[in-house]
């Protein structure tokens, strides 16, 4: 990159890719408007993606780690589906998630509310926090329900 000069596109790409995991698709929206010749963006993309600086599986990796205690599936699919993933990586992230909805949705409840709601004003309030954060009915049924004790069940 000269001295005061703008980033080259390659530059901007492994600026975006150094503050955190980026999807190819990402990275095409935020590079597209600095493009100056018709094809290179694809090309710097497809080069840093051979070198293993883009991996979609990375994204959902970290978009998991990061948003899953405080979030659903339902909110996390919506993530990585806005990040322009695979349909079937999406599956797989969102299969890996399937066994702690429940543990979760109780963690995020807990953290919130200092009990089991009181009346049907509550729990409808209860349960609108909860759906908020992408946790489903039947989830969020279960967590009122159950309050504080633990789900062996799952």
């Amino acid at each position: 990159m000269p001295l005061g000069g703008p980033p080259s596109l390659k530059g901007r790409a492994l600026r975006l890719l150094s503050g955190r995991e980026h999807s190819r698709a990402e990275l095409e929206r935020k590079l597209a408007p600095h493009e100056e010749a018709p094809g290179q963006l694809r090309r710097i993309l497809d080069e840093l993606q051979g070198k293993g600086f883009i991996s979609d599986q990375r994204v959902a990796e970290s978009v998991l780690n990061r948003r899953a205690p405080r979030l659903g599936a339902g909110r996390i699919r919506q993530e990585l589906q806005a990040k322009g993933l695979d349909g079937e990586l999406v599956q797989q992230a969102l299969a890996q998630l399937k066994g702690t909805e429940l543990q979760r949705a109780r963690e995020v409840w807990r953290r919130k509310f200092d009990g089991p709601p009181r009346d049907a004003a509550e729990r409808g309030r209860q349960a609108r926090f909860l759906a908020a954060r992408g946790f489903g009915g039947e989830v969020i049924h279960r967590v009122l329900a159950g309050g504080y004790e633990d789900d062996a069940a799952g």
